[in-house]
């Protein structure tokens, strides 16, 4: 082949494909610890391959999720601290497939940078592939995007993309009704939901990421905004198949007050007693630092509540002490009754 007049290259632009190439040798191992039934090829492909019947479905109905982590990545970024940001990544995708009743299959992921540092992604996608393997979902493919000018020095985006299934007649939210009983499983701290408001409230303490955390002194305050998401997957799962499941309603952005009536049926609401849990420190000390109003606390974040079980008030000691012997922290919250939305009684703060 002919060279050019002036011999550029695309690493001259910028982008380096050899380094590309690198990061999928590195990271096979990572996917190859996802696989499960169903999975048909490896990394590599331009597209990737998943048999459900290979699986075990017989008339699968497909779930399909998409999400990403938000501005906490802009604390990973800034700390360095990258290893368990791709948890957070599989929690936001898989967690809202499981409240469908889908088990989730299979994953991608899209990375996005302006200059790929091979060690910094292998190790974001480490972390996607331990998501993943607790949440017994194949990494089956993704994209790894190097586009220079797009994105300052060090910065990265994450995308994930989630399927599931379940078997046809088996899709949640069913049957809730009054007279059935909130379960909230505990959350891991602030889980990915209202980081732009954390990061004000960090910004406002005068506080740096290397901090020693006011709640934890044990470790910096980057770290302890870090923890990742919980993975509900495989607790929840084995609770739907114990039967007397209703709803789930996994707790995101907008809190309990915008997420749980997500899952009511028209003419039906929740009462939930705040006093039913202990609020754990983290969002005590953003409540205290913003001044924050309790009701403004409940519809921002999870306030330790990651996932709430809408149940069958006849099932619910039986899943209670299913969901503790999968190691949940449960409590339970109130019951369904009429009217609409989230009414509280007692205080969190």
């Amino acid at each position: 082949m002919s060279q050019g007049k002036n011999g550029l290259t695309y690493a001259d632009a910028g982008v380096d494909i050899d380094a590309g190439n690198e990061l999928v040798e590195r990271i096979k191992p990572a996917a190859k610890r996802t696989a499960r039934s169903g999975v048909m090829a490896g990394l590599g492909g331009f597209g990737a391959l998943f048999d459900l019947k290979g699986a075990g479905y017989n008339d699968p109905i497909l779930v399909a999720a998409t999400d990403g982590v938000g501005t906490k990545l802009r604390i990973a970024i800034d700390t360095g601290n990258v290893d368990t940001i791709g948890i957070d990544l599989v929690a936001m995708c898989v967690n809202d497939l499981v409240c469908q009743g889908a088990e989730p299959l299979f994953f991608l992921d899209y990375f996005a940078t302006g200059k790929l540092e091979l060690d910094s992604a292998a190790r974001i996608i480490e972390g996607i592939a331990e998501g993943c393997a607790q949440s017994g979902c194949a990494l089956i493919g993704g994209e790894t995007a190097e586009m220079p000018g797009m994105y300052h020095d060090g910065d990265f985006d994450l995308a994930g993309f989630a399927v599931g299934a379940m078997e046809r007649g088996a899709d949640l939210p069913l049957d809730v009704k009054p007279g059935d009983v909130l379960l909230g499983l505990g959350s891991n701290g602030v889980h990915s939901n209202g980081y732009s408001l954390v990061r004000k409230l960090v910004d406002l303490s005068g506080l740096g990421w290397d901090a020693a955390c006011p709640w934890d002194g044990d470790q910096t305050l980057g770290e302890a905004l870090l923890a990742p998401t919980r993975l509900y997957v495989t607790q929840v799962l084995s609770a739907i198949r114990a039967g007397g499941v209703h709803a789930l309603a996994h707790i995101t952005g907008g809190g309990l007050t915008e997420n749980l009536p997500r899952v009511l049926p028209d003419g039906v609401g929740a009462e939930i007693d705040l006093n039913a849990w202990d609020l754990p420190p983290v969002f005590k000390w953003l409540a205290q630092t913003g001044g924050m109003a309790e009701a403004e606390l409940l519809k921002t974040f999870n306030c330790g509540i990651g996932m709430i079980a809408v149940v069958a008030a006849d099932e619910a000691e039986t899943l209670i002490a299913l969901l503790q012997d999968a190691g949940e922290t449960v409590a339970r919250l109130g019951t369904i009754g009429t009217g609409e939305g989230v009414r509280y009684s007692g205080a969190l703060l």
